[in-house]
């Protein structure tokens, strides 16, 4: 009876670890991922209550509220360790996230998405045209998917809309469908206060083409020329006074931000720099089809 006992457990062991090797070999991060995308980056205050805890080229923002605070972004999935560093090293607890946000369902920006929500019971908030990339692990992405989940598949709390508010705390966050690099690219604008002062800040989600095809041969996304061209002219009319995005080589963070630099929120301020990369992006966009 025993022996009988033990044969059943072991079964049953064998089979756990068997499901285990299976998903850990799903879930696999590209080999040409840049070593830039995981290279460490001193966390810092960007302006008021609004921080970046990101890599030194993945961008994290952490927003920190009476209420508990709100992460946009979460980097790689072997970036955990270094993301809690830098939430920890401002000085704040990793278990108060209540709100995961992210600006599209790829693997360099959802990575230790799920690792994260368990950790801390955050609610995580995707737009709905990236919710099933989410919840398959970018398996049926349009650009990378095809071949497997590139991260950890994870279920949303809440599906945003175009112009739906997150609220936490004294924060209100908008959220802006930006479609294109993914089919529900997300930025997000919201006041921050610094003292007497306050700044507009839009998180851009730019809207760069990933795609090698051409628009017309990505029948997956038969509205990808058409959604990046309402993405562009949407993003000209935006008003804010930060701009930052989803990847710090975007919006110039190295010559804006030095380590161990003042604190100086206008660095940020910088609607040039910004129109100049919607500008290049948009003829990007012309030359593609």
């Amino acid at each position: 009876m025993l022996r009988h006992h033990f044969n059943i457990i072991t079964a049953i062991l064998f089979l756990l670890f068997s499901s285990f090797l299976a998903t850990a070999q799903l879930v696999e991060e590209p080999k040409d991922t840049p070593a830039e995308w995981s290279k460490p980056y001193p966390p810092f205050r960007i302006a008021g209550n609004l921080y970046y805890v990101g890599t030194d080229d993945l961008a994290c923002y952490l927003i920190v509220t009476p209420k508990g605070n709100i992460l946009i972004n979460t980097g790689l999935a072997s970036s955990l360790p270094l993301i809690k560093a830098n939430v920890e090293t401002l000085g704040f607890k990793f278990n108060d996230i209540k709100i995961l946000l992210t600006t599209q369902a790829h693997y360099d920006h959802m990575g230790a998405m799920s690792a994260i929500k368990k950790a801390t019971g955050a609610k995580l908030m995707v737009n709905k045209k990236d919710a099933a990339v989410a919840a398959d692990g970018g398996s049926s992405d349009y650009a990378l998917g095809g071949h497997g989940a590139t991260f950890e598949p994870i279920k949303t709390d809440r599906l945003l809309h175009n112009g739906d508010v997150i609220k936490l705390g004294d924060m209100q966050l908008v959220m802006l469908h930006h479609p294109g690099h993914t089919k529900g690219s997300s930025s997000f604008l919201f006041d921050v206060k610094d003292g007497d002062r306050k700044y507009k800040v839009l998180i851009a989600n730019m809207p760069t083409i990933v795609t090698e095809k051409k628009f017309s041969e990505v029948l997956t996304y038969p509205d990808i020329a058409k959604d990046y061209a309402y993405t562009i002219a949407a993003m000209k009319k935006l008003t804010f006074d930060i701009w930052l995005s989803s990847h710090s080589s975007q919006f110039g963070l190295h010559s804006k931000n030095k380590p161990g630099s003042v604190y100086n929120p206008t660095a940020f301020m910088d609607r040039i720099g910004y129109d100049e990369a919607i500008r290049d992006l948009e003829i990007q966009f012309f030359k593609k089809d």
